[in-house]
């Protein structure tokens, strides 16, 4: 295959060029190279392509007719050639992104907007869902790497800590507890909280269950078959409270208001998950932006994400790390 490419460039620039010395100048290689290149292409195909005179070469009628047909299928070539580099080196591709939290702000919405800086020509397919579902199609290869919460290891995949973002309460702005700066759990007794079924609903509903355990009290929690954002909705209408991370105070809803579980308990980590197996270039630089950074502008893994929860605008919330 390499030996044929060789020969049909060589054919290609011998013609441009009408002389078999000229064009192994521009190839960079021996005159005899070229000529013994195109003598066996002749030879293969039982035909001459170049009548050879002391002035130079020039293509046979058949020669002529062999370059025109072979040409489109060279170009074809060539593209496909730079496009298999540009991946390699991760300029160009698909990179396939789990996720189960808002990205209207915080640490998530910054890795992505680092890494589309980085690498525009990147598309990048982000796919929300819930932990057991991202993990169990990274094993096979349909995702090439999710942000989910926790840091504990994962069997068959790669985790790394990335940050930690501070849970908070969902209130309705004419909620009893909405005038408080911050909160904690046995200030939420009695409270009726909603989720959704749907990711990351579950997940949210166990978080409350156990975090409400350690307080000995068995929450009021109610299903909604709605998607977070109608959840957020439901809430800023007075139908109920509900959980969620830190990036939620980038979203500014109607009557809405967050406020900031104090435990250090209520600060979860987020780390990003993927398999070893996976060779695209698009993850691999996805995951080394990941992870610088996770040691660099997201501070330290074990930095949480801070909000300013004095203000009700939380479309104009600042985000800063600091140790918990």
């Amino acid at each position: 295959m390499r030996n044929a490419l060789r020969q049909l460039h060589y054919l290609t620039v011998a013609a441009q060029a009408g002389s078999f010395r000229r064009a192994a100048e521009l190839c960079d290689v021996d005159q005899s190279s070229v000529s013994r290149a195109l003598k066996q292409l002749e030879d293969h195909l039982g035909v001459s392509l170049f009548e050879r005179t002391r002035s130079g070469v020039r293509l046979t009628p058949a020669g002529q007719q062999f370059l025109a047909e072979v040409a489109p299928a060279l170009e074809q070539f060539e593209a496909a050639r730079r496009s298999a580099r540009a991946m390699r080196r991760a300029e160009t591709g698909l990179v396939r992104i789990g996720i189960l939290t808002s990205l209207a702000g915080g640490c998530l919405r910054q890795l992505i907007e680092a890494y589309t800086e980085q690498h525009p020509r990147v598309r990048i397919d982000l796919r929300d869902g819930g932990r057991r579902e991202h993990i169990a199609a990274i094993r096979v290869q349909r995702l090439d790497a999710a942000i989910i919460t926790g840091s504990d290891p994962i069997p068959g995949c790669e985790t790394r800590e990335l940050w930690r973002e501070r849970v908070h309460v969902a209130l309705w702005a004419g909620h009893p507890l909405a005038g408080r700066p911050q909160l904690d759990w046995p200030d939420l007794k009695g409270a009726h909280f909603i989720v959704s079924r749907s990711e990351p609903g579950p997940e949210v509903h166990d978080y409350i269950v156990r975090r409400a355990a350690d307080y000995s009290t068995y929450p009021n929690i109610e299903d909604k078959l709605a998607l977070q954002d109608t959840l957020m909705n439901l809430v800023s209408l007075g139908q109920g409270i509900t959980l969620v991370s830190a990036a939620w105070t980038a979203v500014n809803v109607p009557g809405l208001v967050l406020r900031p579980l104090t435990a250090p308990a209520d600060i979860v980590p987020f780390s990003v998950v993927w398999s070893a197996t996976n060779d695209n270039p698009a993850c691999l630089s996805f995951l080394q932006i990941a992870q610088l950074l996770a040691t660099s502008r997201f501070g330290s893994p074990q930095s949480e994400t801070i909000i300013d929860t004095q203000s009700r605008d939380y479309g104009s919330a600042r985000s800063v790390f600091c140790d918990p």
